[in-house]
């Protein structure tokens, strides 16, 4: 059985709808009382020539009834005015705005799963203009901050599934304008650190690591606080593999990758509670350090448990990213029969929920192994499907493409170098943070 709800567990709505009821109801006994009084006491007055005293009672029944229906109707009044200062009309609910809001977060939950992934990818093809428009019409007001938060989510995920950094730092750009609106600390904490993310990926380090601080410092202490200190070490250990790759064989390189071990061990520890889904990214994370270290044995123990999380998230997204690199590993490992398959059956996932990035990865990775095995024209077949498909420049794919085509020679890459060099290449474009840290 429901308990009857007291008049403080009552929402806000239902109490000024209640008010409005008894005020309603003094208003009209107020007229009904004036009316009447008055029509005795005009019979009164014409038939006994007496009546005065009933009007006089009558006016201060009527002022009582009055009174009591201002009351009721103040706290109505007050807030109709509170929202006419804030804009009037604009502070009602925006129901077109909150349905998009909730259509988006249900299709994002779909992105990159297994069931309904590709659907999903189709939705956010078809819909992305339409949110977009959304956010560029929609008043940021303290009402509709959340709505236009989930929408934002949401796109953040599709602009980093497609590698559009542009798009996500004015996405960015756009949610410190909605925190600034509606004095969401929260909201202006993670506008800081999808920028960070963003400038990561134009390859700006020195702008990334500056919003990673103003994140830092707007930090709050609400239910999105542990998660977004998880999401900042996880941003600080990709900046470092990021140095690590521009760096030099060396101390520099190897200070870096430590830098980045350490951040996701932080990242692992400072996670609020049991996910997943941030698991699956932090191993992959975790696996990228280990090859970069030359060690694909302690890589795979981490893509292992990434896979195996991945699927019991049902994450076919994570599963594909950790079995692409696997056959990293395996190619690290000198075993390029075991690397191809395990890019031929990640190239069948990303295929499953029409990830083109992925695919577009795994084809390139197919096509520069074909080259170096000298099977010309398999290679030249893979590397141009791959390059239909990529949706960012790839120097290493121009240089694979032109040995296919050209001079039918594998391109020089140094022995030691080789595995470097395919890890910093995924990396780049596997280094990306979806919506699960927020």
């Amino acid at each position: 059985m429901t308990e009857p709800q007291s008049e403080a567990d009552r929402r806000p709505e239902d109490r000024d709808r209640q008010n409005r009821r008894r005020g309603g109801f003094f208003g009209v006994a107020a007229l009904a009382w004036a009316l009447l009084s008055g029509l005795v006491g005009d019979q009164l007055s014409a038939s006994l020539d007496s009546g005065g005293w009933v009007q006089v009672a009558g006016y201060i029944v009527t002022g009582a009834l009055t009174l009591i229906c201002a009351i009721y109707y103040l706290p109505t009044g007050l807030h109709a005015l509170r929202r006419w200062r804030r804009g009037g009309l604009d502070s009602a609910p925006a129901p077109e705005l909150h349905a998009a809001a909730e259509e988006a977060e249900t299709w994002l939950v779909r992105l990159g799963s297994g069931s309904g992934g590709m659907a999903a990818a189709e939705w956010f093809a078809l819909n992305e203009s339409w949110l977009r428009e959304l956010l560029e019409t929609e008043k940021a007001r303290p009402e509709t901050a959340d709505d236009l938060a989930r929408i934002c989510d949401a796109l953040e995920v599709w602009y980093l599934r497609r590698y559009e950094p542009g798009a996500l730092l004015a996405l960015s750009e756009f949610l410190t304008v909605v925190a600034d609106a509606s004095g969401r600390r929260d909201l202006a904490e993670l506008a800081a650190a999808r920028a960070a993310t963003a400038y990561r990926l134009m390859g700006d380090l020195a702008a990334a690591s500056t919003e990673l601080g103003n994140s830092d410092d707007v930090a709050t202490h609400g239910r999105t606080a542990a998660a977004l200190t998880t999401r900042r070490q996880v941003e600080r250990a990709l900046l470092n593999l990021e140095r690590a790759d521009q760096a030099p064989a060396g101390n520099d390189r190897e200070e870096a990758v430590l830098n980045a071990r350490d951040r996701l061990d932080d990242a692992r520890r400072s996670q609020p509670g049991p996910d997943l889904a941030a698991d699956v990214a932090i191993s992959v994370n975790l696996a990228i350090v280990h090859l970069y270290q030359q060690d694909p044995e302690s890589a795979l123990d981490h893509l292992r448990t990434a896979a195996a999380r991945a699927t019991a998230a049902g994450d076919l997204s994570g599963h594909a990213h950790a079995i692409e690199l696997q056959g990293v590993a395996a190619w690290m490992q000198r075993s390029p029969v075991e690397a191809e398959n395990w890019w031929r059956h990640a190239e069948h996932l990303y295929a499953e929920i029409d990830e083109r990035e992925g695919r577009a990865r795994c084809l390139q990775h197919l096509g520069s192994a074909a080259v170096v095995a000298g099977r010309l024209d398999d290679a030249r077949e893979l590397l141009e499907q791959g390059a239909m498909l990529r949706q960012s420049e790839s120097d290493l794919l121009t240089k694979y493409l032109h040995a296919a085509r050209r001079t039918g020679e594998p391109p020089v890459v140094v022995e030691d170098e080789r595995g470097h060099v395919a890890v910093s290449w995924i990396r780049r474009r596997l280094a990306r943070l979806r919506g699960h840290f927020r």
